[in-house]
């Protein structure tokens, strides 16, 4: 194998590995370990952080709370 190939290779899966992080959803797909007040409290600083928005925040508040009734 000449250099060329290795380097495709690596540079194929660097690039592989770093897609899976850049989709996101909003969606709630599991439970967390963190308690639901700890979820709202990591969320509300995410809110005042400008990490997320408003409307954003809502959402997720909303499904954090359907998911643990």
């Amino acid at each position: 194998m000449n250099y060329r190939s290795i380097f495709s290779s690596l540079l194929l899966s660097a690039l592989s590995a770093s897609l899976t992080g850049c989709f996101s959803s909003s969606k709630v797909l599991s439970k967390n370990e963190a308690s639901v007040g700890q979820q709202l409290t990591d969320l509300d600083k995410a809110r005042q952080q400008g990490i997320i928005d408003e409307k954003e925040y809502l959402k997720l508040k909303k499904a954090i709370i359907k998911n643990n009734d």
